[in-house]
């Protein structure tokens, strides 16, 4: 079992290696579309799209109302958005401060 998950991290190092050499919002695009499929390419845009009024303080129904994103992916969002490692709310403030940190 410990040779399986050394085995999953040493993957998952990989794949993050590999994002950390995506240059530009194209090679994203490209790379994001090959590696997902479609159903999590959708999943993921809905959360990022989200995030910026979950940091606003709209409240989850309205969110809902105005997106369709299910209540319940917008309470998991804003739960890694206050007690996550911080990746949303780091990406969020380069993308708000147009900015390469």
């Amino acid at each position: 079992m410990k040779n399986k998950k050394i085995k999953q991290k040493n993957s998952e190092n990989g794949l993050y290696e590999a994002m950390g050499k995506l240059r530009t919002t194209e090679e994203a695009r490209k790379f994001l579309q090959d590696l997902c499929t479609p159903a999590e390419l959708q999943a993921m845009a809905d959360r990022w799209r989200i995030v910026p009024l979950i940091k606003a303080g709209v409240p989850y129904r309205q969110i809902y109302e105005e997106t369709g994103v299910s209540v319940t992916t917008i309470g998991r969002v804003a739960r890694f958005i206050e007690a996550g490692t911080g990746g949303y709310n780091l990406i969020y403030a380069r993308v708000e401060d147009n900015d390469e940190r």
